[in-house]
């Protein structure tokens, strides 16, 4: 049925439903009267978050996981607190209509969502389910005419999928509390991309350099050269004596040529003494090959691998990347952005081949429409790759979008257009040239180019690359035309020293690359898995590497020791195609769930002792008997789980209050000597060097002697908020009440430090506040360390010094000299940049770190984000400012408070209500004497009614007393 047919004008009134308010606000301008569009801000309802959430009926186990594990694995739904008034919103809405669409997302959430939303809104009229990948005026009112039935069976295997998680989660994540830390969490993705962070950090730990050295030459033909005929070229020595030069490839992580590598490794002093020897050689081209070079266009965007180039090219996080394509399909622009599939519709094809045609030129137009191949494993159900909406694309000039979302949208689109252009073609050529020695040797340079005839698709797109020195496939590299035997001049041949280097840290976009590679978890939950390892403290930042923490390393311990298959890599994405069979109605969810919790087979037998253990990983470990594994916890030491060896007898321990070196007292019953580590510092860069360094710090209390007016002792520590001074009081001070003493503490200046604060800089210290003197009215003027640094206080006026050390060295004549200058109002003057990172690729202006109020932020003059606890000031990259700007672009303005706004409503309120009072006032004086007698029964029946009331309440809070 259309929208706009009279019946539904006339009369008939539909209720469409869908997730967001953005996406309510945009479906509403397309359809017509009889439709109201609102929205149910996600999930309704969902598995409790706590025992308190959950109805008292249920006990014991039920109440804690929120999932009846003996009847079927029963989930206990309830709406959301924050939801309740939407729902009721809904239902009122419902009750005045006489069609329900259900129209959340077109994936396996969205159909959950909508069969939520049917479950409890129970609605009486007709309900449907209404589909659409992209929002625009064509695609919703198809989504309207033809509706479809709820798909039970998606529904059923995203219920699998939250079951199966709540339950990995609720019992996993306990046992990190007793053995690890409190606060901590495990999850099915989660620990798995953990672990992959884990285990190429201890790749780089393991790792051992490797030098080697190889020959620079540079070669002249003779000739002047230009352009596309170049008269020097560059060359690499490949082989002396017939022999391959080794290269980084052929090492080992530990320093070593692999074995059975028949390469020539050259010292330092080989590769000089070669270098010195074919300082006069004449030499000679042996060969030129020359190959066609053919490369095809990328497949358009899905899910991973926008997230993958929008964070080489424009510096966003999975996360940001998601909230900002997020935007752009709520608001027409783009298709769904979460998808598993590179197909694009016929729609959709013309549409590129018509801007390919206007925009290039029909040179650049293949004579069949291109297709490209779904390599992602059961990918998302009936969606189509990510693209500009509609069946004519958008340029990104004629959306009026600005910043992130132009961005964005000009990629999308930049990929959607190149995916049906004609291949780039052109020529690689490698050309080998050869010379003796004077000692005889003989040595081969190689050198190789690639020309580029014909652009095809990269006249408007070229791929990223995860390595920043990788070349991008569009450059060109010219070689001269030379031929086998002629002669080429050595103008310099150098020798050139290399070092191999450790596996490079995962980035978000390799992290992100590896999980889907290796089938690991949904494409559209790695921006949250990401978001949820930082968040946890997993991993950090250092750049826009991923960097894990010293607790990750205790947690993937416990987990690869005493639940090795649930953090298995193969294990995990076997489990992925279990759940994905359960989707296709190839496998029951009940019967797998129980093989999962409870060790059971399919038919429901038990599989018998030890059968797990011969399935697993020899620790009984296996799909089966989650509930027995995290039940017997005997066998996990926590203190082992906890501990790593650094060397020379020092270890690394991971404690409830972060992690420590120790090196152990070689006196038996005695604690050794302990350092705490930086939060923020590299595993890799823990050595033995460093961590003899931080055990010769003073730690704990640093006594500097006592004072001499007092005779109490002065002591410096290292506080949360910095190292400080104090005295020690005597144990019977009062330390509450009236009566209270409260100790002399007083922060170091910044140009101090525990190592070389004396007793009397802490007497000093201590000393603060000091009275400079007083002004000609005779008010005192002192001089105080704040918060926010130093300042002179004068009554209730403060002003601020520039220095500390002003606190002790400033006159009353320069105190009143500051005075004497006019208050500045408003903001300080800006202090100078900390550090400047370079151009923002999206809003174009200079970003710089300044120091602000709360610490210092990159800022760009329009946006300012505040620097994480991981991020230093030192050593921030300018990609890692240009996430946290987008970041914070993508989350939008804060939302300002209407307090004012209210206030004057709240006024205004009153007001007419004082003079609607009156006037009611009035009238009922005027009926007062009428209405007494009436007014005398009816207060005699309320009464009577309030005395039944009480009773009913009474009997029912027996009732319920007796029922807990």
């Amino acid at each position: 049925m259309s929208p706009t047919t009279s019946e539904t004008a006339q009369g008939g009134r539909r209720l469409v439903i869908v997730e967001s308010p953005a996406k309510a606000k945009t479906i509403k301008g397309y359809l017509g009267p009889g439709y109201v569009v609102e929205a149910s801000v996600g999930h309704i309802r969902d598995l409790p978050n706590g025992a308190a959430e959950v109805p008292d009926k249920y006990t014991g186990e039920v109440r804690r996981l929120g999932v009846d594990v003996e009847r079927d694995f029963q989930p206990i739904y309830v709406v959301n607190a924050d939801k309740k008034s939407q729902v009721k919103k809904l239902k009122e809405l419902l009750a005045e209509s006489d069609e329900l669409f259900l129209a959340t997302d077109e994936d396996r959430e969205g159909e959950a969502i909508a069969w939520h939303l049917q479950e409890v809104l129970k609605p009486k009229v007709p309900v449907r389910r209404m589909v659409f990948h992209e929002i625009t005026k064509d695609a919703i009112r198809e989504a309207v005419a033809n509706p479809r039935e709820l798909n039970k069976r998606l529904v059923d295997a995203q219920e699998t999928r939250r079951i199966l998680d709540r339950l990995y989660g609720y019992e996993v994540s306990p046992v990190l509390w007793k053995k690890v830390m409190r606060g901590l969490s495990a999850g099915r993705v989660q620990s798995v991309a953990t672990r992959l962070v884990v285990e190429r950090e201890r790749e780089r730990i393991a790792f051992r350099s490797a030098e080697y050295w190889d020959l620079t030459g540079t070669f002249s033909t003779g000739r002047a050269g230009d352009v596309s005929d170049p008269g020097t070229f560059g060359a690499r020595l490949s082989a002396v004596d017939g022999r391959r030069v080794a290269q980084g490839r052929d090492f080992t992580s530990l320093g070593q040529l692999k074995d059975g590598s028949n390469v020539l490794h050259l010292a330092e002093a080989d590769a000089r003494a070669l270098a010195a020897g074919l300082a006069d050689t004449a030499f000679t081209v042996r060969s030129v090959e020359s190959k066609p070079y053919r490369r095809s266009p990328y497949a358009p965007f899905r899910t991973t691998t926008m997230q993958q180039e929008a964070s080489r090219k424009l510096g966003f996080g999975a996360k940001a990347t998601m909230q900002v394509a997020q935007k752009l399909y709520e608001n027409g622009y783009i298709t769904y952005m979460r998808t598993d599939s590179t197909i694009l519709s016929d729609t959709a094809v013309a549409a590129a081949r018509a801007q390919v045609t206007q925009l290039y030129g029909s040179d650049y137009l293949p004579d069949k429409p291109r297709t490209y191949a779904g390599k992602v494993k059961n990918a998302q159900e009936a969606h189509e790759a990510i693209r500009p909406s509609g069946d004519r694309f958008r340029t990104p000039a004629e959306t009026g979008l600005t910043g992130d979302q132009f961005r964005l949208y000009e990629l999308i689109w930049k990929r959607t257009v190149a995916s049906q252009m004609k291949d780039a073609v052109g020529n690689s050529v490698t050309v080998k040239i050869g010379g003796r020695a004077s000692d005889g040797r003989d040595a081969e340079f190689s050198a190789s180019g690639k020309t580029i005839t014909f652009h095809g698709f990269m006249k408007a797109y070229v791929e990223g690359a995860d390595d920043p020195n990788a070349e991008l496939d569009d450059r060109e590299r010219r070689l001269p035309q030379v031929a086998e035997g002629d002669g080429l001049t050595a103008e310099e041949i150098t020798a050139d020293g290399h070092a191999t280097k450790p596996p490079a840290r995962y980035t978000e976009a390799s992290l992100v690359k590896e999980l889907e590679e290796r089938e690991i978890g949904r494409p559209s939950t790695y921006a949250t898995i990401l978001g949820t390892i930082l968040d946890r403290g997993y991993v950090f930042k250092k750049g826009t590497a991923l960097v894990p923490s010293f607790l990750s390393f205790a947690v993937v311990n416990l987990l690869e020791k005493h639940f090795g298959r649930l953090v298995d890599y193969d294990f995990t994405a076997k489990m992925e195609d279990d759940l994905d069979r359960i989707a296709r109605g190839e496998a029951q969810a009940v019967p797998w769930l129980k093989r999962f919790y409870f060790g059971e087979s399919a038919d429901g037998v038990d599989v018998g002792e030890g059968a797990a253990a011969e399935a697993g990983n020899g620790d009984g470990d296996h799909l089966g008997g989650l509930k027995e594994l995290v039940t017997d916890l005997g066998a996990i030491d926590a203190r082992e789980i906890s501990s790593f060896p650094v060397g020379d007898g020092i270890m690394l321990r991971v404690g409830r209050y972060g992690p420590y070196v120790e090196r152990p007292s070689q006196t038996e019953g005695e604690t050794g000597h302990r350092a705490d580590v930086p939060d923020d510092l590299p595993p890799d860069e823990l050595t033995v060097a460093f961590a003899e360094e931080l055990l010769a710090k003073p730690s704990g209390d640093f006594e500097l002697g006592t004072d001499p007016e007092t005779g109490r002792p002065i002591v410096a520590k290292d506080g949360r908020y910095g190292p400080y001074v104090t005295e020690v009081l005597p144990d019977d001070t009062p330390k509450t009440g009236k009566n209270a003493v409260k100790p002399r503490t007083a922060s170091l200046f910044k140009s101090m430090s525990l190592d070389t604060v004396t007793l009397a800089d802490a007497l000093k210290l201590m000393s603060l506040p000091r009275v400079v003197g007083t002004d000609p009215e005779g008010t005192e003027i002192t001089a105080q360390n704040g918060r926010y640094g130093p300042y002179l206080k004068k009554g209730t006026d403060s002003r601020s010094l520039e220095r500390e050390e002003q606190l002790f060295t400033i006159t009353v004549d320069e105190a009143l000299a500051i005075y004497a200058q006019p208050k500045q109002r408003g903001r300080a003057a800006a202090k100078p940049p900390l550090k400047e990172l370079g151009t923002d690729p999206v809003s174009e202006k200079p970003v710089v770190v300044k120091d602000g109020r709360f610490g210092p932020y990159v800022t760009d003059g329009e946006t300012n984000a505040t620097l994480r606890r991981d991020d230093d000031v030192e050593t921030i990259t300018a990609e890692r400012g240009y996430e946290l700007l987008a970041e914070k672009r993508a989350k939008g303005p804060a939302k300002k408070t209407a307090k004012k706004t209210a206030a004057k409503k709240t006024a205004a309120k009153k007001t007419a209500a004082k003079k609607t009072t009156a006037k009611k006032t009035a009238a009922k004086k005027t009926a007062a004497k009428k209405t007494t007698t009436a007014a005398k029964k009816t207060t005699a029946k309320k009464t009577a009614a309030k005395k039944t009331t009480a009773a009913k309440t009474a009997a029912a809070g027996k009732t319920a007393a007796k029922a807990e």
